[in-house]
Order: structure tokens, then C-alpha cells, then sequence
């Protein structure tokens, strides 16, 4: 039998719109997939948001603005500051005040924090094949372009 949301919550009663019951299987698939990758990442003493900030660092390959690297965040941090504070005294970033505007702080992934990014690629790959693996890529395609359209109403 296929497990449906409103047997997971034990509701005796369908949801009263289709939306409702849309928005809470993405919330509640959100939860799932927050548990699971906040576990792989504290095992590497990391946040999932720490984790972020390294992967977009690696990635640009640059030095980057902090309020660039807010903006780029997968969930919003309300303090990035804190956050790259933290990054900073594992020594896995470094920051330097932009000549020009001094009030500009760039933030830069250190050989440390490339090497423990670099660590977490095989764990974070094999963890995505875990929870997408049994999917088909047009349904993981066709999945990524309704969240994609679902997410145009919200900004």
C-alpha cells in the first residue's frame, strides 16, 4: 500500500485542498531531508548552513562579500556574521575589508575548509542517492521544475 501524507499524520479526514496537502508533504519532506543531512554534517562537526557557506566559497573560487554569500544561501541565515564568525575560528575561512569600502567584508574558504568540503563530497553524494536514488531522472527533472514553479509565487 502506498503511504500517503494523510496516513503518515494518522488524519482521519483528506486534506480540505489540494494545496494544503501539497504544502504539507513539501514541509514535512523538508523536516525528513533537514534531519538526515544535519546528521551527516554534525558527524563532521558542521551545521548545514556552515556546510553552505563552504560549498558556495569552493565553488566560486573567489573571495566573496558576506552579504553575497547570505544572498546565495540555500535556507536565509538571519546572522551570517555569527555563522562566518564560527567558520572563521575553525579556520576553514578568513575575512578581509575591501580597500575601496571598507564597510565591504570578503570572506574566502581557507586549504582547510576545501579539504573538509572535499571530505563531505562522497558522504553528501551517496546520501542524495539514498533519498533520490530510487527516482528517474525525468522525475527528479519534472520534481525540480514544479518546486522551481512553485517557488515563483513566493518572491
Amino acid at each position: 500500500m502506498k503511504k500517503t501524507l494523510q496516513h503518515e499524520l494518522k488524519r482521519k479526514k483528506p486534506f480540505d485542498r489540494p494545496e494544503q496537502e501539497a504544502i504539507l508533504n513539501i514541509m514535512k519532506t523538508s523536516d525528513q531531508l533537514q534531519n538526515r543531512y544535519g546528521r551527516l554534517f554534525r558527524q563532521f562537526d558542521l551545521t548545514s548552513s556552515q556546510y553552505n557557506v563552504l560549498r558556495i566559497l569552493r565553488g566560486e573560487g573567489r573571495p566573496l562579500p558576506s552579504l553575497e554569500i547570505a544572498d546565495r544561501m540555500i535556507q536565509v541565515v538571519p546572522a551570517i556574521t555569527g555563522l562566518i564568525d564560527r567558520l572563521e575560528k575553525r579556520e576553514l575561512v578568513v575575512r578581509r575589508r575591501c580597500e575601496e569600502d571598507r564597510r565591504v567584508v570578503f570572506v574566502e574558504i581557507t586549504q582547510a575548509g576545501i579539504a573538509l568540503v572535499e571530505q563531505l563530497d562522497l558522504p553528501v553524494q551517496e546520501l542524495e542517492t539514498e533519498l533520490f536514488g530510487h527516482l528517474q531522472e525525468r522525475e527528479l527533472k519534472q520534481l525540480t521544475r514544479l518546486l522551481e514553479k512553485a517557488r515563483t509565487s513566493m518572491t
